[in-house]
């Protein structure tokens, strides 16, 4: 498989499955709408979708969709008035929800959240203004209006992305999955802006396709993890502020380093692999992956191994870290990431406690943890394990060390059935004891 076959099918992978349905509820609100603020039931007048749906930068698992709905011009006087704020997004809401009664719907602080079983939309009501951007309600300390530019950051990165050979959408999109597959809580407009501002200081990609997407992910992960640490960045187009939630460049940087080798092994079987380590399952498998995944189907040890992305849509938007204290009889207990950073061997017979440290995801939500053996020894012993198992409640796991390994222990948050958040730890085991 060449690089521009392996890269293709990358993209095509990632291409939404879902889009009629997700473009069926974005007209059935459009409809809900028009007919309670304009007496008509068009599903796209007055309607704009934004977010990396509306700029098409985002990828299969989408579930934090979003849209505009243009309040007729009349309306204003009605709401900008005091508590105005409040009042349109409950008669935004009202509206949507005498049509579908059995839907969650709800007002947050800015849009009306209607959500269904794979994604949720937030709807925004909004009145255009003559230059072409438009107020929203901010319900925040007792309401206020404020602007957004969404056509103009639309417009702006289909331009550039057309300036740039077409390759500024496809880095959109793989730069996703890569965060999906690492739990980097990163916005999807930060995304995009990263995206454009690295294709916006070079030339190398001028002309260049698939073919040579290896380095185009190289240097721009090099480019990444070389990005000073800031809290904020200037989306295009609309030079709006867009926040960063989370650093990203030591996870960055990793990645570069995973390019390396991948473009080292370029004529090698598992060259695949090494791709997949960065950009997740999506990435298209080798034929030699395949022959030995109908091998592990043939074999004396049972393939337990569950993948969250079977079970759940992933679309990561908030951070989760968890950690492990090793503890055996008469010693001092003790962090494993500080163990692995200190080059401390990891031994049988320890009893270990994965628990979450930190996470800023709102509730609620549940708790999913998978276990995974690996080596020859797992598979000697028919316990490779890997099934994904829900939280008791407590956000902990309790697992012994048994024996040799690089073992994986991973932790899911889900909320609303969506893989929100995700963190991972390696469990390198030493020896028997």
């Amino acid at each position: 498989m060449t690089i521009s076959e392996m890269f293709s099918n990358f993209l095509s992978n990632l291409s939404i499955k879902n889009s009629e349905t997700i473009s069926l509820r974005y007209g059935e609100i459009t409809s809900v709408l028009n007919k309670t603020f304009r007496d008509t039931e068009s599903k796209e007048s007055n309607t704009l979708r934004v977010g990396s749906f509306g700029r098409n930068t985002g990828i299969n698992g989408i579930s934090d969709l979003d849209m505009l709905y243009i309040m007729p011009k009349t309306k204003w006087d009605e709401y900008n008035t005091n508590n105005g704020q409040q009042k349109i997004l409950q008669e935004v809401k009202d509206a949507i929800k005498s049509r579908y009664p059995t839907t969650d719907i709800k007002v947050d602080r800015l849009v009306v959240t209607v959500t269904y079983k794979d994604f949720h939309i937030e709807v925004q009501p909004v009145f255009e203004q003559d230059d072409g951007s438009f107020k929203y309600p901010d319900t925040k300390n007792g309401g206020s209006w404020k602007i957004t530019k969404p056509k103009e950051e639309m417009l702006e990165i289909s331009e550039m992305d057309a300036r740039k050979n077409f390759n500024l959408k496809p880095l959109a999109k793989m730069t996703r999955a890569w965060k999906n597959k690492h739990g980097i809580g990163i916005g999807g407009l930060v995304i995009d802006t990263l995206c454009y501002n690295f294709l916006s200081q070079t030339n190398e990609y001028d002309s260049k396709s698939f073919h040579y997407y290896d380095e185009f992910a190289r240097d721009f992960f090099k480019y990444l993890s070389e990005l000073p640490n800031q809290e904020r960045y200037n989306a295009p187009g609309s030079n709006q502020h867009v926040k960063v939630k989370k650093n990203f460049q030591k996870q960055a940087k990793n990645a570069y380093n995973l390019c390396l080798k991948a473009i080292d092994s370029e004529n090698n079987e598992n060259v695949n692999e090494k791709w997949k380590k960065i950009f997740g399952r999506a990435f298209p498998e080798s034929e030699k992956s395949i022959s030995e995944n109908l091998y592990k189907s043939e074999s004396k040890w049972r393939n337990t191994e569950e993948f969250i992305e079977d079970k759940f849509p992933v679309d990561i938007r908030f951070n989760l870290e968890i950690d492990c204290d090793v503890q055996q009889d008469g010693f001092r207990v003790k962090s494993l990431r500080e163990m692995i950073e200190e080059r401390l061997p990891l031994l049988a017979n320890k009893q270990l406690t994965f628990k979450i440290i930190k996470h800023n995801i709102p509730e609620p939500f549940t708790i999913y943890w998978k276990v995974l053996n690996q080596g020859s020894e797992a598979e000697r012993r028919d316990n490779i394990r890997g099934e994904i198992v829900q939280d008791t409640g407590s956000f902990t796991k309790y697992e012994p060390t048994k024996f040799k390994g690089d073992h994986i222990v991973e932790c899911y948050a889900v909320k609303s059935g969506i893989v929100v958040a995700k963190d991972r730890i390696d469990v390198p085991i030493s020896n028997n004891g």
